[in-house]
């Protein structure tokens, strides 16, 4: 199983093929030489024109040494960290004294001293594996876990409780029935005591939906309808972060089914392509329950959840008409293949 000593965010040297990671690198570095460039000029309005010289050299070593640092990841975090990191500093030396050695054979007149240039490149990236270091001390794993458990500690008590009405309505005119959906809610019970900090398999989320959606329908009756759209190319055993399913479905029913009078469909789409597993899920929006605040607490909670996990890869979408309210997730099929 992947535990969250694996995440980007909690890894004191960063995941390189991480897009998070990627574009913290190219702003911070670029926010270096925009630095440099007002230091390194004179006259204020020439600024402009001395950082775009610089970013045509940052850039291509930047790009150069991503690519680099992504294929090494896996060797480099089994180094130890002072040794990981020093590797990465003299990465980032050799490309910069390669490129500036490169220039002063093309353009002799403007290149710069390959040394120099060497040793600015190694002091920017100290400063980028500094900031990547305090950020992992920040969200240490055991702090990310306390945090996903709290996340997760809000979702369960407002399906249990939807859930236990719904067997309670049943007990005296439908036993046989009450019996089958306790038991349905013993495995929702399980699901929900999950260590926060481990995925379960596409298809777990899956049985797990089902189950709340099998309770409320015991509930709602005939008002509830559900569409599964689920593409024959998914994978199932594809691992996911829990509860990311039911508390999507609990809004959609509880926002938008139960304010109808005659009650609606959720529909349920799930995709796969190359990049990105793709999980769509929109019902009828129904008057004023379309702006409620618990929706978007719960929505804020999701995306919380997601940046804990994936950091920047994963996205959580929302498209509203005046008859329909979508909520689109995208995880990185990549990620969850571990």
């Amino acid at each position: 199983m992947v535990s969250i000593r694996q995440f980007p965010a909690t890894h004191p040297l960063p995941d390189w093929r991480n897009f998070g990671v990627m574009l913290r690198v190219l702003l911070g570095a670029n926010f270096l030489a925009l630095a440099a460039a007002l230091l390194l000029t004179a006259e204020p309005a020439q600024w402009l024109r001395r950082f775009i010289d610089l970013a045509a050299f940052v850039e291509p070593m930047l790009l150069i040494g991503l690519g680099l640092l992504s294929l090494a990841r896996d060797w480099l975090w089994r180094l130890p960290l002072r040794a990981g990191q020093l590797a990465v500093l003299l990465l980032a030396g050799a490309l910069a004294f390669a490129l500036a050695a490169s220039w002063r054979t093309l353009l002799p007149e403007e290149a710069g001293n390959p040394w120099r240039a060497a040793l600015l490149a190694m002091v920017g990236t100290a400063l980028l594996l500094l900031y990547f270091e305090l950020r992992a001390q920040a969200l240490d794993p055991a702090q990310a876990r306390a945090r996903l458990a709290a996340l997760n500690a809000r979702i369960r008590p407002h399906f249990l409780f939807n859930s236990l009405n719904a067997v309670l309505s049943l007990t005296r005119s439908r036993p046989e029935v009450a019996e089958t959906a306790l038991e349905s809610l013993a495995d929702l019970f399980r699901a929900a005591m999950h260590d926060p900090a481990e995925r379960v398999s596409l298809h777990e989320e899956i049985e797990l939906a089902r189950q709340y959606l099998e309770l409320e329908q015991l509930r709602l009756g005939q008002r509830l309808t559900v569409d599964w759209q689920v593409a024959a190319d998914v994978d199932r055993d594809l691992r996911m972060p829990p509860l990311m399913l039911q508390p999507l479905l609990e809004n959609a029913i509880g926002h938008g089914i139960e304010p109808a009078p005659t009650g609606g469909t959720v529909r349920i789409a799930i995709s796969q392509d190359a990049d990105a597993l793709r999980i769509t899920i929109s019902n009828p929006v129904s008057g004023r329950a379309a702006h409620s605040e618990g929706k978007h607490m719960a929505l804020a909670n999701i995306r919380e959840r997601l940046a804990l996990y994936y950091d920047l890869e994963a996205r959580l979408d929302i498209e509203q008409t005046p008859a329909s309210y979508e909520v689109r997730m995208v995880l990185p099929w990549h990620k969850m293949k571990r």
